[in-house]
């Protein structure tokens, strides 16, 4: 499911040429897994660059690059006290994507993953006016403020993706704390930003809506189990969904195989999103 607490930042940064990189990435089958993982972990900035020595790609160290961001245009989040990240600067998207710019020059593919709900378990009527703004801020307008950084430097054909959740459409109880509303925010935001980055940078803008998930940021709502659960028992794919698929999706979207997709939510998700009654309901048991 969508992230409900700050997770990270991931960016895929390849150096020129980027479509025959990516048609090299994408042609392999050993490297196609771990680059899809690398999507859809959620953890921070995953890092490549085209080297002689070790294929197309090779992972970079993350960290410096994520908490920079994460405490950038005033997010609610402040990790520089975090005796790990002692010694590092630099902290805004602008002073990364100059740091990006230096170390690569261009990039192909960003991809957004950052999320904060401060107040996510409380509900939309409890919801302060500090926390809801925290929750658009970090939530939706990073992605904007990424966007505004980083397409200078975005090699035309390129392509970002950002990651959202059903709770932008549907009522999900639980997903509270204006976190439904910066995720409606961020897919109204990638329709929009789909045309202007498209104009102006031949760049790719699309946001993956997954199913729940098991993973760590989704464990902050406090019933997650209980909706993996719900999603096994009434989607049409009756199976457990695995963060890979969500990877795959995502390597999929930043690879010339979407090269005519842009503006779109994809849905991860067994199907649940298709779905209008509850098969497990109650009222059905006769």
């Amino acid at each position: 499911m969508g992230a409900s607490v700050t997770t990270g930042l991931q960016m895929a940064a390849a150096a020129r040429p980027s479509i025959p990189a990516c048609q090299r990435l994408l042609g392999s089958r050993a490297a196609l897994p771990s680059f899809a993982r690398a999507l859809s972990t959620q953890t921070g900035f995953a890092s490549c660059r085209k080297t002689a020595s070790a294929g197309p790609f090779v992972s970079l160290n993350h960290k410096r690059f994520a908490v920079r961001a994460m405490s950038a245009q005033g997010l609610p989040i402040d990790l520089r006290a975090n005796k790990r990240y002692a010694g590092s600067s630099n902290w805004t998207v602008k002073e990364v994507a100059e740091t990006v710019k230096n170390d690569f020059g261009t990039i192909d593919i960003l991809v957004h993953s950052l999320a904060n709900g401060p107040e996510v378990k409380n509900s939309l009527l409890e919801t302060s006016r500090k926390g809801y703004l925290a929750a658009v801020s970090a939530s939706s307008y990073s992605f904007i403020s990424l966007l505004q950084h980083f397409l200078p430097i975005m090699n035309p054909g390129g392509a970002t993706i950002s990651l959202t959740y059903i709770a932008s459409e549907r009522t999900i109880p639980g997903y509270g704390g204006g976190m439904s509303s910066a995720k409606a925010a961020l897919e109204s935001d990638t329709r929009v930003l789909a045309y202007e980055a498209g104009r102006k940078g031949k760049i790719r803008v699309n946001t993956i809506s997954a199913g729940p998930l098991g993973s760590r940021a989704a464990k902050a709502i406090g019933f997650i189990e209980k909706m993996i659960e719900y999603s096994y028992v009434n989607a049409p794919l009756q199976k457990e969904l695995l963060a890979d698929e969500v990877g795959n999706t995502a390597a999929f979207l930043a690879s010339p195989l979407a090269s005519a997709i842009t503006g779109s939510t994809i849905y991860v998700d067994n199907g649940l999103n298709t779905m209008g009654l509850a098969l497990d309901s109650p009222t059905l048991s006769t």
